[in-house]
């Protein structure tokens, strides 16, 4: 089973970036992709949006498989 996560900043630099993927790998997180938001009239990203997913057990959830 998979467990997301969605982070979102609104500092969207590549250092910025880099520390969010390095924190959120370093914790057992896989990265799946990255989004960005424009603003109206800009080039430049105003947020981004990082996925990430982990594999988890059911118990773990406290779920149970069926």
């Amino acid at each position: 089973m998979l467990e997301y996560k969605v982070v979102e900043t609104t500092v969207v630099t590549d250092e910025t970036l880099e520390e969010i993927l390095n924190e959120w790998v370093a914790s057992g997180w896989e990265f799946e992709r990255m989004q960005f938001a424009l603003h109206e009239g800009s080039k430049r990203p105003g947020m981004a949006f990082i996925f990430l997913c982990v594999s988890v057990r059911a118990e773990r959830r406290g779920k149970t498989a069926r």
